[in-house]
């Protein structure tokens, strides 16, 4: 859901100026089109009802919320590499929420990014994906926050924002490079299912905002999957937002379309299990789906190429297991992984399926980016809390107990064992996920 990622500061620099020179260019910036479709008579409960449930599957409440905060009030901060952007007040209230909003200005708002009174809005706020959802959708959104929502009187503190980040006019510009409110593209050929996963996935769920990478100015470099940017992976908030093409070993390729449901409602399945900022996506939003529409997001996903190429399914290799049964720790990180990791994921890294996750074949594990693991051998993680499961499961960090190379050393066996052939972890990239994630390095005479 974030736009801004880290960047050197010299194309911070760069992209101030290419910005100044675009709006000098452009005169005049069209408004987004309204989407019209058909709509069918729903009465007013349907209507509170459709957007009750659509409002789960966007996720308002996860980044409109702070931590201890009233619900859809804001305040939650975002942090990007150019300044500190806050959630907007979404409640009924008349002052300092959308209390004063007519459907339009709401619908602006959404899928403009136009605030009232023509305050433009951050793209922290996905409206570059609400921008295509269908105008009965919004108003349905609308219907609810307003009715259902309580009001809460909460001025939130204005974005902090670096310049010329801070001059919110630069983003009409950016909206007419970017903004595509064309309708999700349907193919008759494909079937209904399809074209409703593809309808949620784009626009209401905006899985692409996380998961598809970022051009220079921060616009994803693909919207749907005639792209091959699309959903193949990026880094948002020092996590690494994973593969969701259908590539063998980093994507979804040797998922079902069953395993993909089951991991959107319960955040487990066979090959892995939810942690950071998917454990919350879980928890919040995608468990509320009904089976309907897990399947058609299952049967889209699954249907996108693979991004990277990967045809051949993972062989696991159990030499690294024989290894461990016999007490052997000829590998660097091997006695680490025995004594830390090996008791709840097993000497051949299968770990428990629904519980402990495997580590052979992971598309974590395999990602290129490490940054995911090294946040969890650092600070531990915490499965989805769902309503289909009792309880939720702690993985315990480990970042008070190991060095910086100690933890390189245990992830890069992990991630060149059992048939994983991902590249190894480095001291420097785990010291500095310590520094960003605030950790001290345990004492050395321990």
């Amino acid at each position: 859901m974030h736009l801004l990622k880290r960047r050197h500061p010299a194309a911070v620099l760069w992209l101030a100026c290419l910005f100044m020179a675009l709006a000098a260019l452009v005169i005049a910036i069209p408004q987004a089109r309204a989407q019209s479709a058909p709509q069918s008579a729903v009465t007013p409960a349907q209507q509170l009802e459709r957007g009750r449930y659509l409002a789960k599957i966007a996720n308002c409440a996860a980044c409109h919320t702070r931590e201890g905060g009233k619900p859809f009030a804001g305040g939650l901060p975002i942090r990007t590499a150019v300044g500190t952007i806050y959630s907007t007040n979404i409640t009924p209230d008349k002052g300092s929420g959308i209390g004063a909003y007519t459907l339009a200005d709401f619908d602006r708002a959404v899928r403009q990014g136009v605030a009232l009174h023509g305050k433009r809005l951050y793209p922290a706020m996905p409206y570059p994906s609400y921008a295509r959802m269908r105008t009965e959708d919004v108003a349905a959104l609308y219907a609810y926050l307003r009715a259902e929502v309580a009001p809460v009187s909460q001025r939130n503190p204005a974005a902090q924002m670096r310049w010329p980040f801070s001059m919110r006019w630069l983003l009409a510009v950016w909206n007419g490079f970017f903004l595509d409110d064309a309708p999700v593209r349907t193919d008759t050929a494909k079937g209904a299912e399809w074209n409703r996963g593809a309808y949620l996935v784009q626009a209401v769920a905006h899985c692409g905002a996380c998961h598809t990478p970022r051009g220079m100015l921060f616009a994803e470099k693909g919207l749907d999957e005639r792209s091959k940017r699309f959903l193949s992976g990026a880094i948002v908030e020092g996590w690494s937002a994973t593969n969701l093409t259908s590539d063998q070993i980093t994507g979804l390729g040797a998922w079902s379309r069953a395993e993909i449901a089951e991991f959107l409602r319960t955040g487990r399945n066979a090959h892995a299990t939810s942690f950071g900022p998917m454990s919350t996506v879980i928890s919040t939003s995608t468990q509320y789906m009904n089976a309907t529409d897990l399947d058609a997001v299952a049967a889209y996903l699954k249907s996108i190429p693979g991004a990277r190429g990967e045809d051949k399914p993972f062989r696991h290799d159990p030499s690294a297991a024989a290894q461990l049964a016999q007490g052997r720790f000829d590998s660097t990180g091997s006695r680490q992984y025995a004594q830390f990791c090996m008791p709840c994921h097993g000497a051949d890294g299968k770990g428990f399926a629904r519980v402990f996750p495997p580590l052979a074949g992971n598309p974590t594990v395999a990602d290129p980016d490490p940054s995911s693991l090294v946040n969890l051998l650092l600070d531990g993680a915490v499965t989805a809390r769902v309503n289909t499961a009792p309880t939720d499961y702690h993985m315990p960090g480990y970042g008070w107990t190991l060095d910086n190379q100690e933890l390189a050393n245990v992830l890069s066996f992990i991630r060149g064992n059992w048939g994983n052939r991902a590249a190894v972890v480095t001291e420097r990239t785990v010291a500095e996920r310590r520094q960003v994630l605030g950790g001290q390095e345990p004492k050395t005479d321990r």
